[in-house]
């Protein structure tokens, strides 16, 4: 049985980086994600590592620009603030079709905001933040534990279709301590080739060219369909998404992150009162769950979204469900977290109207 060890969010997260061969890590200090870059510090130079503080968010993007295009395992990490500045350089990552991974602990906004949780930063995270038509992974863990394996397969879902990928959690995420246990780390050299790599030709190939700049707009053109055809397959075979009490349930929840906890516990308070709740929890919140959000509407249930923002993810739900049955929305916003007794009132409350109705 794999021993677990009590730790930070942060620090997990970090940990689990190192174990997977992450040798890069470019970064700049923000609240509440601080931790992981002072983990790093530590850490890097034990196993052979490079971490390097830069002098501004932009700075550690392009940084992780060059070590992707290298060909290294490489991470950058922030908070919402930070994450804006650094979306050109997302940008021109994707445009030159790098794997690499970003956190984002996401934070109170817009502009500078507060310190204190939130989720207001779905659809940077989802629709693209920055210009051109593109697409991240975005991962959205609800614990300690499932912040470290998602990690994990953040590099390599990166790797496997040269997308970037993004781990999206919370200010409580980030700073609560659970047990948790890591995979067995992996030997660097021992990971898959990448033969598109800037690594030197050695007299023994073509050069290999990183560049986001196609002057002839058929050539870009066929190249963002080519990254079309990507995404699809994404869609198609990456989506996560977990269920609680779905299947009798007369509403369905959905929630991520670690609001899904909270609703979870307020699902038990509303079972227990005799009301039919259950759970839809995005896992990838991009790729969304739409065909499962889908599949339970035509049982005619009713959705409650519920999210730490003034109403992002519920667009997503409203879509997946295309007016097949009713879409309700709940939030708090600016760092103000929902307890389950608020959510127990909102359900309560929403059964009554579908009795009256």
């Amino acid at each position: 049985m794999t021993e677990k060890v009590l730790m930070k969010g942060n620090e997990a997260l970090a940990e689990a980086a190192i174990r997977c061969g992450c040798r890069f890590f470019f970064g700049y200090p923000i609240t509440p994600q601080t931790e992981v870059s002072a983990y790093m510090a530590k850490q890097m130079p034990k196993v052979g590592g490079t971490f390097l503080q830069a002098e501004s968010e932009i700075a550690a993007i392009n940084m992780v620009y060059g070590a992707a295009g290298a060909g290294a395992r490489v991470m950058t990490s922030s908070s919402s603030p930070g994450i804006s500045l650094k979306q050109e350089g997302i940008s021109y990552i994707v445009g030159a079709d790098l794997p690499c991974v970003i956190v984002n602990i996401v934070r109170g906004g817009p502009g500078l905001g507060g310190i204190q949780p939130a989720q207001s930063d779905y659809f940077q995270a989802t629709k693209g933040g920055g210009h051109g038509d593109y697409h991240l992974i975005v991962y959205a863990p609800s614990s300690v534990q499932e912040l470290a394996d998602l990690t994990g397969r953040a590099f390599d879902k990166s790797d496997q279709y040269r997308i970037p990928a993004m781990i999206m959690g919370d200010g409580m995420l980030g700073q609560m301590m659970e047990p948790v246990a890591f995979a067995p780390a992996i030997d660097p050299s021992e990971l898959p080739e990448k033969p598109w790599a800037t690594t030197g030709t050695k007299m023994k190939r073509k050069k290999n060219v990183i560049n986001s700049l196609y002057l002839t707009p058929a050539e870009l053109e066929d190249l963002n369909r080519d990254r079309a055809v990507r995404y699809q397959e994404v869609q198609e075979k990456e989506t996560l998404w977990d269920t609680y009490l779905a299947e009798d349930a007369d509403i369905l929840l959905v929630a991520y992150g670690t609001l899904a906890r909270i609703a979870t516990s307020a699902i038990d308070m509303a079972r227990s009162k005799g009301m039919k709740v259950g759970l839809i929890r995005p896992i990838t919140l991009w790729p969304f769950p739409s065909a499962v959000i889908a599949e339970y509407a035509q049982k005619k249930v009713q959705f409650l979204t519920v999210e730490m923002s003034m109403g992002q993810m519920v667009e997503d739900v409203r879509l997946a469900v295309e007016g097949r049955c009713p879409v309700h929305f709940y939030g708090r916003t600016g760092g103000m977290v929902p307890d389950q007794e608020e959510l127990l009132h909102e359900i309560a409350r929403l059964m009554q109207e579908r009795k009256e109705g």
